[in-house]
């Protein structure tokens, strides 16, 4: 997808010549206007390649009204970004529009001394020396890694779904591995991915009590574990108390009810401590 060109395609241009005719009138306009063109040619040759960018200013914002969701392979589109909003460095959206990851490392927060340890681990991959000193590591977008700071280490921020970069071969630094666009290696995605939660089967309700206490007890569990999230702890609530009501005359105990609605607020999604605090709350009220 990428050519090992950093001079070209991959938006290794150097700033056009700044001595324009007119320079003398306004040299700062004119430096402006050659560094907002070098970067307005860099977009069009990304964009042929289907990588969509946008225009940002020297501070890395973005120079247009919508930031990254103004990028687009479009060159008219992009020649009319530029008119309007010139800048002097090109954005790349990362995430699932460009198909583009970025894990970026910042050696003064110690990015660089997590890489050093990990670089056995991680597979050659395109790699843009950064103006901080840093680098950013490009990867196939993996579905569901979005932005995160100091989510693998400190010094080390990922862009994914809803975040973007700088192109900084556009200004002139170095590219390496420049013709290879790798995977996520499996461990770091397992560190990016958003963790499943597995929820708990129901347990059985308790069996030595009579059979109208424990069909009462099996639909209070069904009850808070269909609860809609806003419902989750009102129902919760709702459902010890009423069965509260067994316990004066021995056919329940406070730890049966504890522990049959605990399992099935927990499988609705609501925290243990959340749990806790809540049946024990509708006992008290119950006197227990």
């Amino acid at each position: 997808m990428y050519p090992d060109n950093e001079k070209a395609a991959l938006g290794g241009t150097a700033f056009v010549n700044q001595s324009q005719p007119d320079s003398t009138k306004n040299p700062a306009k004119s430096q402006a206007m050659s560094a907002a063109a070098s970067a307005l040619e860099v977009a069009i040759m990304l964009a042929e390649q289907g990588v969509p960018s946008f225009p940002c200013l020297a501070d890395k914002r973005p120079a247009c009204p919508h930031g990254f969701k103004d990028a687009t392979i479009d060159a008219e589109a992009l020649r009319e970004l530029w008119r309007g909003h010139p800048g002097l460095l090109v954005g790349v959206p990362t995430g699932a529009v460009s198909g583009i990851d970025v894990l970026d490392i910042d050696p003064r927060h110690g990015g660089n001394k997590w890489l050093e340890g990990s670089a056995a681990n991680i597979p050659p991959t395109r790699t843009h020396h950064t103006r901080s000193g840093g680098l950013n590591l490009l990867f196939l977008h993996h579905a569901g890694i979005r932005n995160s700071a100091g989510k693998i280490a400190s010094g080390v921020e990922v862009r994914g779904e809803g975040g973007y970069i700088i192109w900084w071969p556009e200004a002139g630094l170095p590219v390496r591995h420049g013709d290879v666009l790798a995977e996520w290696p499996q461990w770091l995605a397992e560190k990016l991915l958003p963790q499943k939660r597995e929820k708990q089967p129901l347990p059985s309700a308790p069996s030595q009590n009579s059979r109208y206490v424990e069909e009462a007890v099996r639909r209070a569990m069904a009850s808070v574990a269909s609860a809609p999230v806003g419902m989750r702890n009102h129902r919760l609530n709702g459902e010890a108390y009423s069965l509260g009501r067994f316990i004066p005359s021995g056919e329940l105990c406070a730890q049966q009810i504890a522990s049959a609605l605990s399992s099935a607020a927990l499988a609705a999604g609501l925290s243990r401590s959340e749990t806790i605090a809540t049946i024990a709350s509708a006992l008290r009220a119950r006197g227990v």
